[in-house]
């Protein structure tokens, strides 16, 4: 077996041929050239790590579960157990370079999870048929259901690692949680994955973790900010695309600025094998060059990002009023020498949510030693878990840091 050395969990190990097959297929390589966390290292300087990192610790997190459930008696076949391996293994193989922030510019309304599915549909024909079983979990198709929620799930195992992962490459500690215990402490009852109560303070622990890591890093006001920048920054290079004005780029990548993609176009297999050549060198190699664009839009959008003069930013809790918004992109448009559009590029308002625990989905729930079921919002005594049960929602406004800070007062 191929062994791999990872700074979280030491020596790891592939547990088939099969999935060393697609470790090493350049769809899945090409996840070394895509940071985990976009532009956070513009925050923390060693937020460097990949989804490559990623994909390679959640595989090894599913051997852990998959043999913890078994050792307590439950039916996992070979063939589930490889399948289960390729769907966390494959879980992000569609995601683009700084994720997010494509899926809000140079594509319209593609998701990276609907691209995942496109790329297993593709490498399975490639592979003849052998992921089936992989697909199926990852879709919620196979019988067993507790599969996918080991994917996919308040308790998966894609949570599970980036949650330590991040924290340790940023050095945020308030998002380490005790992942092995949980592995160790899951579940099934009635095809439900769930956790036995004695590893109700991991829960805890684990649900105040992810809402830290979301405000603290995932949506720090800061990153926020840059990825913003990076988003206006491509959709004004997709304007010019789309009206014919040259622009620096590699042939995949201006493909998608000077054509309009959206879930349709994905149809299309020389579209998808496009998009699964871009990473993030494509996009910052043609930021850089951008800077020096003769349209002056474009060019202080991609200078600013490349030079981190980032954005001023704050969040509250209530959204800004769209006349303070409008003063501030009027006094934007005149100090720049640009139209109220342009300036809405560099004037941005909008709103970050954080869910620590999504109770609208499937629930975490804890197992007694009496057979009784009970969600772990009822049953901690720790009143801060319940309230984190919903959603909460930031507005923040952004604007040039040469403008100075009294904006924020209206």
């Amino acid at each position: 077996m191929k062994i791999f050395n990872d700074p979280v969990y030491g020596f790891i190990s592939v547990p088939h041929p099969l999935l060393q097959r697609l470790i090493d297929h350049p769809w899945f390589q090409r996840l070394r050239y895509i940071k985990q966390l976009g532009l956070s290292h513009l925050v923390y300087p060693g937020a460097l790590h990949t989804r490559f990192h990623h994909a390679l610790g959640a595989m090894h997190l599913m051997g852990l579960a998959i043999e913890s459930l078994r050792e307590k008696g439950h039916a996992i076949t070979a063939e589930e157990r490889l399948g289960a391996h390729i769907a966390i293994l494959l879980h992000d193989v569609g995601h683009g370079p700084f994720s997010h922030a494509l899926e809000h510019s140079i594509v319209e309304n593609v998701d990276h999870e609907v691209i995942s599915s496109l790329v297993m549909d593709a490498l399975n024909k490639e592979f003849g048929g052998e992921l089936e079983t992989g697909i199926r979990i990852f879709r919620n198709q196979h019988p067993k259901r507790f599969l996918h929620q080991l994917v996919s799930g308040q308790l998966d195992m894609d949570r599970m690692d980036y949650l330590n992962r991040d924290s340790f490459y940023t050095g945020v500690s308030e998002g380490v949680i005790g992942g092995d215990r949980i592995i160790k402490m899951l579940q099934v009852v009635d095809d439900e994955l769930v956790v036995e109560e004695k590893a109700i303070y991991s829960i805890e622990k684990f649900i105040v973790a992810r809402r830290l890591m979301y405000w603290q890093v995932y949506l720090h006001k800061t990153v926020v900010a840059c990825e913003q920048m990076l988003v206006q920054t491509l959709r004004r290079a997709k304007t010019l695309g789309l009206q014919g004005v040259p622009l620096f780029g590699a042939p995949a990548l201006l493909g998608f600025l000077n054509a309009r993609r959206d879930r349709d176009s994905f149809n299309d297999p020389a579209v998808l094998a496009a998009f699964m050549r871009l990473d993030d060198h494509d996009i910052m190699g043609a930021v850089k060059v951008w800077a020096d664009h003769p349209d002056q839009v474009l060019a202080r959008l991609a200078s600013d990002l490349l030079h981190r003069r980032t954005l001023r930013i704050k969040l509250r809790n209530a959204p800004w009023p769209e006349a303070q918004v409008g003063r501030i992109r009027t006094a934007c448009a005149e100090e720049l020498g640009i139209n109220q559009e342009e300036a809405g590029l560099f004037v941005l308002a909008g709103n970050v949510v954080n869910n620590a625990y999504d109770t609208t989905h499937d629930g975490i729930r804890l197992l007694y030693k009496n057979g009784h079921l009970k969600d772990i919002a009822q049953a901690s005594d720790n009143l801060g878990i319940a309230a984190m049960s919903g959603a909460v929602e930031k507005h923040y406004l952004a604007y040039p840091r040469s403008m100075g800070k009294e904006w924020f007062g209206g």
